[in-house]
């Protein structure tokens, strides 16, 4: 059976692409992330994600929050995230952006499809309805797959990894409308960056606010407990 690596965070995005690979037929290694995010919550709804759909292997990763100083998505940086709207003209990239994410995430993911003899890379990137990350564009992705293809040893031999965002050119409606026919249940994921103790999402922060808007334009009931918001 053909493999893929897919980077699973838990979030609404990745989790589509979990079933969108699965679909695929693909043996699935799920990659997950420990980075100090202050949404860990995500963590435990990647493994939820991962049992329901019946990888073949699910890996969590532990990176050092210290690489990621002053990201108010890391919870000891002591940075509130901002609600609603984070952009401005001075600084169009938001304060949540963590610096070199994906490419990190990425190359783990490369490291993990040549160990396991993997074909590709999976990644739920998208460029329509997100946040404003660098590492979330066509041509960040197409340089890294071609870095990798010069980087390791499968590339070198001409079986290069190929770095594969499904999701990149659609819109968070289309995104979860395609996830609703592949029998995605979103109420397993988790997307909100400053959830409560109780692991309810604020409603307020960017990536809530993008949820919310997505679900409401595909006509599909959003499934989110939003702390002292009601539905």
């Amino acid at each position: 059976m053909k493999r893929a690596v897919v980077l699973l965070s838990g979030g609404l995005d990745s989790a589509t692409v979990l079933g969108f690979v699965c679909h695929e037929g693909f043996e699935i290694i799920a990659l997950t992330f420990r980075y100090g995010q202050r949404h860990a919550v995500e963590i435990a709804r990647a493994q939820d994600l991962a049992l329901k759909w019946g990888v073949f292997a699910h890996l969590i990763v532990d990176i050092p929050d210290s690489l990621f100083a002053a990201s108010a998505l890391i919870a000891a940086n002591r940075v509130e995230v901002p609600p609603g709207e984070e952009h401005s003209a001075k600084s169009p990239i938001p304060i949540t952006y963590v610096p070199a994410r994906n490419m990190l995430f990425l190359s783990y993911g490369v490291a993990c499809a040549e160990s396991y003899d993997a074909e590709a890379v999976f990644i739920g990137a998208n460029v329509l309805d997100y946040s404003g990350y660098p590492d979330c564009r066509g041509e960040f992705l197409e340089a890294f797959e071609k870095a990798a293809g010069l980087g390791t040893k499968c590339g070198v031999e001409g079986k290069p990894i190929r770095i594969i965002a499904p999701l990149l050119h659609l819109t968070k409606a289309e995104i979860i409308r395609m996830g609703a026919s592949l029998g995605v249940d979103y109420s397993l994921t988790h997307s909100c960056y400053s959830p409560d103790e109780e692991g309810r999402a604020c409603g307020r922060c960017d990536s809530c606010r993008i949820r919310r808007k997505g679900f409401e334009e595909a006509g599909i009931q959003d499934p989110t407990l939003y702390a002292g918001i009601e539905k």
